[in-house]
């Protein structure tokens, strides 16, 4: 049936335009039920069309036989009133109904073939629809994790660069280290050594220093008859 061809066409179409745009999954789900509704609604008023359709073939059938029995009633009495030409043309009449009704029995059953190859495919969008929407909620739920997964990665490269920070600043602190002993070890090596001889004098001037003004303290002392 071309319709239902057109139908599926469609739902085709915006899947596979979907799958080719698809970042965020969980965006697209959501978009892709939106275009599945939007098709559903088309498909509820094709199908409402074509149920009506079938529902007035089925009404002229019902009507036609109504008919067929009417003339052949009409027939049936001209006969016992003895009115053969008239039974003749109640019966020419009834024929043309017969052959009418051929062509309105094919025309009803096609109508209800399509009519529930139309109600079959309602009736599977609305439950791929739903199972979808069920399954929408667990397509979220994995992105979500997945999002999550992504930031706790991210904060494990950067505890990965603190780490390899912490282990440069250990080996600039050695390096300081290394410098200040190789300083102070220059200074060390750079001061002038002791002058042995030149300590001795000094401490001998000391002495001679202290004796002159122990003599020199006498010497008042007998002056000054103390």
């Amino acid at each position: 049936m071309g319709m239902l061809d057109r139908f599926t066409d469609i739902i085709k179409a915006n899947v596979n335009d979907l799958l080719d745009r698809a970042e965020d999954p969980s965006k697209m789900v959501d978009q892709y039920l939106r275009d599945l509704t939007e098709s559903l609604a088309e498909v509820k008023q094709e199908t409402a069309g074509v149920m009506a359709e079938e529902a007035r073939t089925e009404r002229q059938v019902k009507e036609n036989e109504a008919d067929i029995s009417k003339y052949d009633g009409l027939a049936r009495a001209a006969l016992e009133a003895g009115n053969e030409d008239d039974a003749r043309t109640f019966l020419a009449k009834k024929q043309q109904l017969v052959t009418k009704g051929e062509g309105l029995r094919a025309a009803a059953e096609a109508a209800r073939e399509n009519a529930t190859k139309m109600r079959e495919m309602h009736d599977k969008l609305v439950g791929d629809i739903e199972q979808l929407k069920s399954r929408r909620e667990a397509i979220k739920a994995k992105v979500a994790v997945a999002k999550t997964q992504d930031k706790v990665n991210k904060m494990s490269s950067a505890g990965d660069r603190a780490a390899g920070a912490m282990s440069a600043f250990d080996r600039m602190e050695a390096k300081a280290d290394e410098m200040l002993d190789r300083s102070n070890a220059m200074s060390e090596l750079s001061s002038e050594p002791a002058d042995a001889a030149a300590e001795l004098e000094k401490k001998y001037a000391d002495s001679a220093s202290t004796a002159a003004v122990d003599a020199e303290l006498a010497r008042l002392k007998e002056e000054m008859g103390l």
